[in-house]
């Protein structure tokens, strides 16, 4: 279609892209820095190119680098996969410059979605609710008078943060100052200062919908996720559909997401996100807009095993120009599916990655209903410069009870030699009554952690 296709990424999502694209017949090229040259993800691809040294600002955000290999390798195409350079709207414009496709949105919208506060701006042009807050550059001191009209507890965040990082709670006023001083810090990082107010929820589920738009004006959406388990606002458990959801809110909730993505001129693979009151019944009025990812997500499989589509795919003929495959009414959900994040990470040691030489690695087998994206393999050194996930196990079962029984089965039967696993936690947290009920919040994982239960960690 729109080959060879440069995967300016590296890990399991490089791997993963790897893969659909050689089922389509599409030649792939990979790139990798000096840690990666022996990389399981080099090796799934057709051709493989050097951008530079281990750190990802030589590398895999040197956009130079990754814009000389792809001449270097005549691709027609870039995809950014997830993080790294994947919401970054220079680089759109400069693949777009040097004449490459780029498997994802405008630079316009990436621009306009990348910005909290001007993403807030865009959905409550398109009439999606969001909650109380301040969006705007202002001082330390009208922020605080914002933040007593909003009324405590509020969550104070970085413009152009994300990842969970620039996010600080301020429980009070007395709080507030120390919480801006912290989150302003973390702002910087991103390059600018300012921070938006959000009226804090403190029981809070995040539940997203997935949409998808192509060149030609069509909007659909694929259904939701929970991606509430989350620690340190990272997520780590993620399912598809929603506890609780019903047909007329996944409905209500896919209008507001397609609204959004209409307005700003969405095309190709989106997520936007939500938060819920989980204190409240879930419906329309205790759900507001946060944000919107201009992206693949990492938790993407969980769609794609209750929708049997394949997303990538779809990335790519919408890139090439090809209309959406489906309409709306014609989009159906099955079963339940489940997706664990395994990372080479020590839980007992508040999750403090886990680097070193993979002596051995013992992961489940693919079978019918389970899926395993793995980025990593026996053999390889896991480095401190890129995050710690090494794979990702997706359950689809019939129903949600049975897709949380077969993912904790799973999970026990991972083993490593030379790092830690976070595989028991993860196979704990899913047999607690409280996963097993549904509907837990986004603080749930850290309450389990400070319980003290024993909990294996494989080494």
């Amino acid at each position: 279609m729109i080959g060879p296709v440069l995967i300016a990424n590296r890990g399991e999502i490089a791997c993963r892209i790897a893969a659909t694209c050689r089922r389509l017949g599409v030649p792939t090229v990979a790139v990798f820095s000096d840690a990666d040259a022996d990389a399981m993800h080099v090796a799934a691809a057709d051709r493989a190119i050097r951008i530079g040294p281990p750190r990802p600002a030589e590398s895999y955000l040197n956009i130079p680098a990754i814009l000389a290999a792809a001449r270097e390798a005549g691709a027609r195409a870039v995809h950014p996969g997830y993080g790294f350079l994947s919401e970054n709207a220079d680089f759109a414009e400069a693949c777009a410059a040097a004449g490459l496709l780029f498997i994802g949105p405008p630079a316009s919208a990436i621009r306009a979605m990348g910005g909290k506060a001007a993403a807030k701006a865009v959905a409550r042009r398109a009439g999606v609710p969001l909650l109380p807050g301040h969006e705007g550059d202002a001082s330390d001191e009208e922020l605080e008078q914002a933040a007593q009209r909003i009324g405590y507890p509020v969550m104070i965040k970085a413009v152009a943060g994300g990842g969970g990082r620039g996010m600080r709670r301020a429980a009070d006023a007395a709080g507030f100052p120390a919480a801006l001083a912290a989150a302003r810090r973390e702002a910087a990082a991103f390059g600018d200062s300012t921070v938006l107010l959000e009226k804090f929820i403190p029981e809070a589920r995040h539940i997203e919908m997935q949409v998808f738009a192509d060149q030609h004006g069509n909007v659909i959406h694929l259904g939701e996720r929970d991606c509430s388990p989350q620690r340190r606002n990272q997520k780590l458990v993620e399912e598809a559909p929603a506890p609780g959801m019903d047909p007329a809110l996944r409905a209500e909730l896919g209008r507001r997401a397609t609204a959004l993505a209409r307005e700003v001129g969405y095309v190709g693979a989106g997520t936007v996100e939500f938060v819920a009151d989980a204190a409240r019944p879930l419906g329309p009025d205790s759900i507001w807009f946060i944000e919107m990812n201009t992206r693949l997500q990492v938790e993407h499989p969980v769609t794609e095993m209750i929708t049997g589509l394949d997303l990538v795919e779809w990335q790519l003929r919408i890139a090439a120009g090809e209309r959406l495959p489906l309409r709306q009414e014609e989009v159906r959900l099955t079963g339940h599916a489940i997706e664990a994040r395994l990372c080479a990470e020590d839980p007992a040691r508040n999750f403090l990655p886990s680097p070193g030489h993979i002596a051995a690695l013992d992961l489940p087998p693919p079978a019918e209903g389970l899926r395993v994206d793995a980025g990593v393999r026996a053999g390889d050194t896991l480095t401190p410069f890129y995050d710690p996930m090494i794979a990702k196990l997706i359950i689809h079962a019939p129903n949600r009870a049975a897709a949380l029984e077969r993912l904790a089965e799973a999970l026990d039967s991972c083993r490593a030699e030379g790092i830690r696993l976070n595989s028991g936690f993860l196979a704990a947290l899913l047999r607690t009554p409280e996963m097993q009920a549904g509907g837990v919040d986004t603080h749930f994982l850290e309450t389990f952690r400070q319980r003290g239960v024993a909990v294996p960690s494989p080494a």
